[in-house]
């Protein structure tokens, strides 16, 4: 039977999550690289595009403009299933734009570490006050 939430394991993707947003927030492409799978099959959705493969992810990453990335984590769940398969999701801010921002990653454990083999990033409205 699968295990949902083992702290050791929850742990260690949390580890490979801040990594990732520290590597974002400060533009470093590199650790943005070797967190994303490298292969074909690893996908990325973004707010304009949508990029299948590594190369394609690795391609926009080093063309981004580095001014901007700072952001707020308003909210984040990250799940594990057994092992090694697990998801990151959070909801995000960002100065001077009124809309939430929301990401979702598929992460696996590699050989080489936990790494991103899917990735999804959308933009909406806040929710309206009653």
């Amino acid at each position: 039977m699968m295990t949902i939430n083992r702290p050791e394991v929850v742990a260690e993707v949390q580890a490979a999550f801040a990594r990732y947003e520290r590597a974002l927030t400060g533009n470093e492409v590199a650790v943005l690289d070797e967190l994303f799978w490298n292969s074909a099959h690893t996908l990325r959705y973004g707010i304009a595009e949508n990029l299948y493969g590594y190369e394609e992810i690795q391609a926009f990453r080093a063309s981004r403009p580095a001014q901007g990335l700072a952001r707020t984590v308003l909210k984040t769940v990250i799940t594990t299933y057994g092992d090694d398969v697990a998801t990151a999701n959070i909801e995000f801010s960002r100065a001077g734009n009124p809309k939430i921002g929301r990401q979702s990653q598929t992460w696996i454990k590699m050989t080489e570490g936990w790494r991103v083999v899917a990735a999804h990033v959308s933009l909406i409205d806040p929710p309206q006050a009653n």
